[in-house]
């Protein structure tokens, strides 16, 4: 397919399998690094303990698995979903054949800009711990500063952004050779930091030194509901990224069973991880606001930061601090992946503008859209650097309103699509009806209460509107200008919103690897 041929999907066609992407590359091990590397483990766990320990103290545990359940539970909707019709839109696939173009539409809107939002962050991340690594490599603490100095971080940003964007579009199998690298470093060190604090504790010279107890996994003692409530949205967030194994669905080796399979791999990896880390941290440190305690406010932020040394050492502690920016640079190139194909199927099926589906002969992946995807991470990112300090992290804020709102439709897209097959076995009522229902009603719980936060005042950078949190307006603000988005696509692609490009009776994906698999 060159870029010329671009097809069109319609159900006459086959649909689904003509959108010009490498096929039988992805493997269910490299789909669960490439979701993991999503994740972004090392970076999630070091900006996150602090602030779980501030709501629930020793529950932290306890708190990563009610924040798993929700992530469990809706990755069997992706699978069933998949194993159904593996598209690289996903959500947006999925919600459209489920509830229609106009739903359909909205589901990739939130997921794309979403995506594009939490790429501006990553960059950000990624430029904070490269300042502070270098800092510690040559002694010089001023260097960690630079960030501070706007030319020097947009600047800065920009390099890792077009990086990114370079490698995203080499082809798939380029971004895979890299995450395993990336990945393996920030997974064994992330291990190496958990053993070596346990054996301080162990040898008596840990400066809390608990002792272990299986109460800390217990969700049903001890918390308040606002605690756990706070808890559970920082979990659910921890999580958000594994659902880039199934945007992967057309170019894996066996398109639908292993995208699904790396899902479930993918979150039950990044659980275990948490919990060693987590528990180990807390033996080691505590959980007290004072010193090295994982409560005390200066640490919140970066736990690692004060940690690293007391565990590793000197050059192991610089060491995780690499660790860490590995992990926010490996995530900023995969965060593309998501993104890219998203746009690639809403292109194809008439969605989006026809140009972003096209697809390079040469690596077969959607270089325009990667493109795209860059460039407006790299405009968004400048454009509020330079207008204020507070408003990326207002609309980062804003983020857990669209995670939730295309995780939900997702999850209850599975129980509608197949509720005529429901009650016809066990196996199907369980995966099909029972946990994406229970899963959706979970993020269905969170989103409200994102909502509800994001109207105070105090929320975020406590920016606020008429008495009312600029989150608020920030998190709807972004969806309604997606629905009127929607209705200048809606004059443009009339086809798509008719129906006619993609739809309940859309053909399944049918390519060659798939066939060899039978």
């Amino acid at each position: 397919m060159t870029n010329s041929d671009t097809v069109q999907p319609t159900p006459s066609d086959g649909g689904l399998s003509s959108k010009g992407l490498a096929t039988g590359k992805i493997g269910m091990i490299s789909g669960a690094v490439l979701g993991i590397s999503s994740v972004a483990p090392g970076y999630t766990l070091t900006a996150s303990i602090g602030l779980i320990v501030a709501a629930v103290g020793l529950k932290m545990p306890a708190i990563f698995i009610a924040g798993f359940i929700p992530m469990f539970l809706t990755a069997y909707a992706y699978r069933e979903l998949n194993s159904d019709t593996p598209d690289c839109g996903a959500s947006f696939t999925w919600s459209t054949k489920a509830f229609g173009p106009y739903v359909g539409w909205m589901c990739g809107w939130g997921m794309v800009i979403a995506t594009i939002i939490v790429l501006s962050n990553l960059a950000a991340i990624a430029i904070d711990f490269f300042y502070l690594f270098v800092a510690k490599l040559f002694d010089h603490p001023s260097i960690a500063d630079l960030p501070g100095n706007k030319l020097v971080n947009v600047g800065t940003t920009l390099v890792f952004i077009a990086l990114a964007t370079w490698i995203a579009s080499r082809g798939i199998t380029t971004s895979e050779r890299v995450q395993f690298a990336l990945v393996g470093f920030q997974m064994v060190l992330l291990v190496v930091f958990a053993v070596v604090a346990l054996v301080h504790v162990g040898a008596g010279d840990a400066p809390a030194g608990l002792s272990f107890d299986l109460d800390w996994f217990n969700p049903f003692t001890g918390l308040a509901m606002g605690a756990f409530v706070i808890g559970l949205t920082g979990s659910i967030f921890a999580f958000w990224g594994w659902d880039t194994c199934l945007t992967l669905g057309e170019e894996s080796k066996n398109p639908k069973k292993t995208p699904g399979r790396a899902g479930l791999l993918c979150v039950a990896t990044i659980l275990l991880t948490y919990l060693l880390v987590a528990v180990a941290a807390m033996m080691y440190a505590g959980v007290g606001d004072g010193g090295l305690g994982l409560g005390n406010p200066d640490n919140s932020e970066n736990v690692f930061g004060s940690l690293a040394d007391p565990v590793l050492g000197t050059w192991g502690g610089m060491l995780l601090f690499l660790a860490v920016f590995v992990s926010s640079v490996a995530s900023l190139q995969t965060t593309f992946l998501p993104a890219a194909r998203t746009m690639l199927a809403m292109g194809s099926y008439g969605a989006f503008p026809k140009k972003l589906a096209e697809v390079s002969p040469r690596f077969l992946v959607p270089t325009y859209a990667t493109l795209v995807a860059g460039a407006v991470t790299a405009v968004f990112y400048t454009v509020v650097t330079f207008l204020s300090e507070s408003a990326l992290l207002d609309t980062i804020a804003a983020l857990g309103i669209m995670i939730c709102w295309y995780y939900g439709i997702t999850a209850f897209a599975c129980v509608w699509y197949f509720r005529a097959t429901v009650f016809e076995s066990l196996r199907n009522f369980v995966f099909r009806l029972a946990f994406p229902l229970v899963g959706g009603l979970m993020l269905l719980a969170v989103f409200v209460i994102s909502v509800q936060e994001s109207m105070d005042p105090d929320n975020a950078s406590g920016a606020s509107i008429g008495g009312i949190g600029l989150v608020f307006f920030l998190g709807f603000g972004i969806l309604i200008l997606g629905a009127v988005l929607m209705m200048v696509m809606r004059v443009r692609s009339p086809e798509f919103f008719a129906g006619k490009t993609l739809n309940r009776n859309t053909a399944a994906l049918r390519d060659e690897s798939d066939l060899s698999v039978r």
